[in-house]
């Protein structure tokens, strides 16, 4: 993973020597996320900067890729998983340049006219910008879920600008934005399609399935196995919890072989390495520590205390570009972690997301009164996970050049679990008779963990890393934020003013690096709580009164289970 910047759009009379001077002091600025190598395509009618992170063909492989006739010049921020399979199956032979994985959008693009249709055949996360210099056209998109931050505006000029992270746009775009997931632009038409879409989005297609359990897991089993595909040292994150563990568990039975190889060599790191954070005496060490000892990874666990997370609110704001409550809580921890792991040498690693939204594992989803609910919310949380899990794993690690990659959100995986009935995921009764959470999916793992990880109840990662990390935050806010000066938020922040003294902390930080209206607007809502959509809210009308976006404040659910 990467980052990219394009200025599209340059016209007769630009002075294109000072226009590329720009474009590398913008890419500058997000240049942690590939600290490898940088590399420039330049000509009279754009220019693409590409900052590299080499996981697949450190050798080869720098970006800009071009075509053999130079006219393609594409730059790409992710993995396409499933490109040996693209490149066999291409209708042509196409001259590819490198070994890198990314290099089959060229040949895509240049053999398949519709770019919906090939965009739907990759697995894979990406953001990326193809230039076609012969027909002075350019395509943008970004990935079905939004793994890969991308962001997009116009310059004082006019000129269309795009980059991975808003920090390269936000003094040169006063229109600065994110681009949606799951869309793509083509300027020929100068039209935002959506191209992903699938059946299950309506619970209406889902009525009745059934997924066994087996195929549940294998699927799985599947998309960790694509997500190892690495030529440098990698490893997984383990919290302890069902989410990270079962990816530990999967990526633990296939290490020992090299997945470029088809599995017939061995690995070139054959040990697994796993890596945990949290508070000194917190939930999330404590069962990490069993986690892997079950499994046999080489574990790591962290440590870290509350003024070294507190010293790092400022810097975690600046990576992660968001002032939401919840992700600024989690991201400081991870954010600790990742470099823990940089240190170390790892440049890669897997980690649970996406398993909650698409199984309701929120604490919440225990208040769902039916199936037809139950899936629309998932749908919802899907949707908005690009603002939340996705931009906190992928901008936090990549905050010091590690890689992170999520099975759950797998595209292949996502069609076999998101078609089930969600009547098959509700809540109900596991062993010794409590209620609890994704028991299909901890019934499909069963033999895989042990029962006190398999079974353990949900815990926020930012509540799993020490209870008193939270508290602490917010004890911070009320010694910080005087209440005359909070009684003014809405005045001094009219877009998604702060509801409570620790979001005005982080807002006041967020305006320091990203002042103005159209940088607050990228940041959806005003409480950023997993339990204040409308659904929840319908479910309950206790969720409505709830400022504190922790999933111990879900009252009846977390208390009950400890």
């Amino acid at each position: 993973m990467c980052s990219i910047l394009g200025i599209f759009g340059l016209q007769p009379g630009d002075d294109v020597q000072a226009l590329r001077r720009h474009a590398l002091e913008l890419s500058q600025r997000q240049r942690h996320r590939g600290p490898d190598w940088s590399g420039v395509h330049l000509d009279d009618g754009a220019i693409l900067v590409h900052e590299r992170l080499a996981i697949v063909d450190p050798a080869g492989g720098s970006q800009p890729l071009h075509s053999a006739d130079g006219d393609l010049a594409l730059a790409v921020n992710g993995e396409i998983y499933n490109h040996r399979e693209l490149e066999q199956s291409l209708a042509q032979d196409y001259a590819f340049q490198t070994g890198s994985d990314c290099e089959v959008i060229n040949a895509l693009y240049r053999q398949r006219e519709d770019i919906g249709q090939w965009l739907n055949t990759l697995n894979g996360i990406f953001a990326f910008a193809l230039w076609d210099r012969a027909r002075q056209r350019f395509v943008i998109a970004r990935d079905p879920i939004g793994v890969c931050p991308l962001y997009w505006g116009h310059d004082r000029d006019g000129r269309l600008c795009v980059a991975s992270e808003m920090k390269a746009l936000a003094d040169t775009c006063a229109d600065v934005a994110q681009f949606p997931p799951g869309h793509y632009y083509d300027s020929d038409v100068d039209e935002l399609v959506r191209y992903y879409e699938r059946p299950w989005r309506e619970h209406a297609a889902t009525d009745g399935v059934e997924v066994s359990r087996q195929e549940l897991r294998e699927a799985f089993e599947r998309a960790v196995h694509r997500q190892l595909m690495s030529d440098v040292p990698y490893g997984v994150l383990l919290s302890g919890g069902l989410d990270s563990s079962l990816v530990a568990a999967v990526a633990a039975r296939f290490a020992r072989k090299r997945i470029e190889d088809n599995d017939t060599t061995e690995a070139w790191w054959p040990r697994l390495h796993s890596f945990a954070i949290g508070l000194e005496g917190s939930p999330d060490l404590a069962a990490a520590q069993v986690a892997a000892k079950a499994l046999g990874t080489v574990h790591h666990g962290f440590t870290y205390t509350f003024e070294e997370g507190l010293d790092a609110l400022p810097e975690v704001i600046r990576h992660i570009e968001t002032f939401d409550v919840t992700t600024i809580r989690a991201s400081t921890p991870m954010f600790l972690l990742a470099r823990r792991i940089k240190a170390m040498g790892v440049k890669m690693a897997l980690s649970g997301e996406g398993s909650d939204e698409v199984f309701g594992g929120y604490l919440y989803f225990h208040k769902a009164p039916d199936a037809r609910e139950f899936h629309a919310e998932t749908v919802r949380k899907l949707d908005a996970l690009h603002n939340y899990d996705c931009l906190r794993a992928n901008k936090s690690m990549m905050a010091w050049g590690v890689e992170p990659r999520v099975p759950f959100l797998d595209v292949e995986f996502l069609d076999v679990a998101m078609r089930m009935d969600a009547a098959h995921k509700m809540v109900r009764p596991g062993p010794g008779g409590r209620p609890i959470e994704k028991a299909i999916l901890r019934e499909a793992f069963e033999g895989y963990l042990p029962d006190e990880i398999l079974w353990r109840q949900k815990e926020q990662f930012s509540d799993g890393v020490g209870y008193g990390w939270i508290d602490g935050l917010k004890a911070h806010a009320q010694a910080q934020i005087s209440d005359r000066v909070f009684a003014a938020a809405a005045s001094r922040f009219p877009v998604n003013p702060p509801q409570t003294k620790e979001a005005y902390l982080y807002r006041h930080l967020f305006e320091q690096f990203f002042p103005g209206v159209a940088c607050a607007q990228t940041v959806p809502g005003g409480k950023s709580i997993a339990c204040s959509s409308p659904a929840a809210i319908a479910w309950d009308a206790a969720f409505a009164k709830m400022a504190d976006p922790s999933g111990r404040a879900v009252a009846g659910v977390h208390e009950a289970a400890l």
